[in-house]
């Protein structure tokens, strides 16, 4: 047997476990008096910058209106005109809290200003000529550049639109004209749809005059128009009996002497004859350069 394999005496083994237990021993005296080990010191924090705010937007706009109208006195300071207003403000380079925030700030001093500009205004006009004064308002602000305001060290343009409304107690005043007015152009159009029913009548009954020249009903349509067409009728069936007789008489013999062609010929000749006798009669005349008919 070798060494490797020889077993460890009992004197050995004991002093090996005895240099053990002392070994723990020592390590327990030692940790018992010794001070309580520091903890580490965390490593510091770096703080993380935050990320930049986005660009502003660009061009932003707002709409306000006023909550009520404003009152200026008309000419003569008695009655007055009840001015509404719209604020169109626009701006570039604010996000839209901020141009909110301007807005409302702002509106105070363009409110006053658009008072004293309808309030110059309306002086020059009556209580009730609200249409002028809008007119000329109007006008006058859009011919203007937009209104330029500062806050805060921003810029913001600002379009002012108005309509104006006149007073209840105008109102009331002018309610019976405005009601007359209203029934005279009522009647007007009333009268003008009937000069152009006449019109178009006149048109259709010179059709038929037209038709019935050398007819044999000709006696017997004044019979069965109206009188003003009916004296129309009368006069061209006067004036215009002898001929048609004459040309009836005539289509007679043709249509009785004459062989078939003859009649047709004769026939057709007749009634071109008669067909521009008409258009002759309802011609408008016409003059020539120097005025006189031609």
């Amino acid at each position: 047997m070798n060494a490797e394999t020889e077993s460890v005496s009992p004197s050995v083994s004991r002093w090996l476990r005895f240099s053990a237990w002392l070994g723990r021993m020592w390590r327990t005296l030692v940790a018992w008096f010794s001070p309580p080990a520091q903890e580490a010191e965390p490593s510091p924090v770096i703080p993380v910058s935050p990320a930049p705010p986005p660009p502003p937007p660009g061009k932003l706009t707002g709409r306000r209106r006023l909550g009520s109208p404003m009152v200026v006195p008309a000419s003569g300071y008695i009655f007055t005109f009840r001015v509404h207003g719209t604020f169109v403000w626009g701006s570039d380079g604010l996000y839209q809290a901020e141009l909110s925030s301007s807005i409302e700030s702002l509106m105070p001093f363009a409110t006053r200003r658009l008072k004293a500009l309808a309030a110059q205004r309306a002086r020059q006009h009556p209580a009730h000529h609200a249409e002028q004064l809008e007119r000329e308002l109007q006008q006058q602000l859009a011919e203007e550049a937009p209104w330029r305001f500062s806050w805060r060290g921003t810029s913001l343009t600002c379009r002012p639109y108005v309509w104006i409304e006149l007073d209840e107690q105008v109102k009331l005043a002018v309610q019976p004209y405005w009601e007359q007015l209203i029934k005279i152009d009522c009647e007007h159009d009333v009268q003008t749809r009937r000069a152009e029913y006449a019109e178009k009548l006149s048109h259709q009954w010179a059709t038929i005059l037209a038709d019935l020249l050398g007819s044999p009903v000709a006696d017997g349509a004044a019979e069965l128009t109206e009188k003003e067409l009916a004296d129309v009728v009368r006069k061209i069936v006067a004036e215009r009996k002898a001929a048609a007789d004459k040309l009836e008489t005539l289509m007679t013999q043709k249509v009785t002497d004459g062989d078939a062609f003859e009649r047709d010929d004769h026939f057709n000749a007749l009634k071109e004859r008669l067909e521009r006798r008409a258009d002759r009669m309802f011609e408008q005349p016409t003059t020539s350069v120097n005025g006189q008919r031609p």
